[in-house]
């Protein structure tokens, strides 16, 4: 007696006898030069991107080792003044929070030119704070906007005088933007602007105090003497990483598949077509 089975048993055997047969004549073909060169491609490149995927998964825990180390860095006690006079080293841990308690040295206040605030034009303003007669610290205090009328006048700041009690972390000397050739012999030019630069060093702060600037350090006080303090939080940047390496294994992963159906599955398909 006939069932509704058997046609679906029929068709299952005529589909596994053609695939016995494609994958014989597949093994049964001698294989064209064209074709060894596809595969080697497809190695060298499968083996490219892999390797490039795993490069930046490296990148991203490299990243990620720096990111912890500043967590740590900002998560440690805080060093006062007097654990840094009597240990210099101690200047060394970036990231690390600091109380420092001195005397600005109002008259060599510089305004960093080209320094945004949450899409604001503006000035980073650095002043040297002296700890003792031996011991300078560039401070940077915080932020004014730039004049949109005229740009060589500085907002007014308050610079307290006598011995002042500040909040920061011990950070990298400020980021160097690209200087244009005539910035400084402007500001050189007219007395208004003889304080702003493109960019400080510690060098040149040294030439300008007479002493050797032993760090430098992030005021994080909440907003006074008419700057702000809204500096941007330090992040892992990992996410980058990540998307690149995402991005290198798809392509891995496209190759492979470009391969299999162009060398595998079209003939495969081509050879149930033909068969009767």
């Amino acid at each position: 007696m006939n069932t509704s089975a058997e046609p679906k048993l029929t068709k299952i055997a005529k589909n596994a006898i053609a695939t016995m047969n494609f994958i014989g004549t597949i093994i049964s073909l001698p294989r064209s030069r064209a074709f060894a060169w596809v595969t080697l491609a497809m190695l060298v490149g499968v083996a490219v991107t892999v390797r490039l995927g795993f490069w930046q998964l490296s990148r991203a825990d490299q990243k990620q080792a720096q990111h912890d180390a500043i967590v740590a860095q900002q998560a440690a006690p805080v060093l006062p003044t007097n654990a840094l006079l009597a240990e210099p080293a101690l200047f060394s841990q970036i990231h690390r929070r600091v109380q420092l308690q001195g005397r600005w040295l109002s008259e060599h206040t510089v305004y960093l030119d080209n320094r945004p605030m949450q899409g604001r034009a503006g000035f980073s303003v650095v002043t040297p704070l002296a700890l003792n007669d031996h011991t300078i610290v560039l401070v940077q205090r915080g932020w004014i906007p730039r004049n949109s009328q005229d740009r060589l006048q500085l907002a007014p700041i308050e610079t307290p005088t006598g011995v002042v009690l500040l909040q920061g972390r011990l950070a990298p000397s400020p980021s160097s933007v690209l200087s244009l050739g005539g910035a400084e012999a402007d500001a050189s030019a007219d007395s208004r602007t003889s304080k702003i630069r493109q960019n400080l060093n510690s060098d040149q702060m040294a030439a300008l105090v007479g002493i050797r600037i032993s760090a430098t350090v992030l005021q994080t006080d909440a907003a006074s003497d008419g700057l702000l303090r809204q500096w941007p939080e330090i992040a892992s940047g990992i996410d980058k990483n990540l998307a690149y390496a995402f991005q290198w294994f798809a392509l891995a992963a496209v190759q492979l598949m470009l391969y299999f159906w162009f060398q595998f599955i079209t003939p495969y398909r081509h050879v149930r077509r033909s068969t009767p």
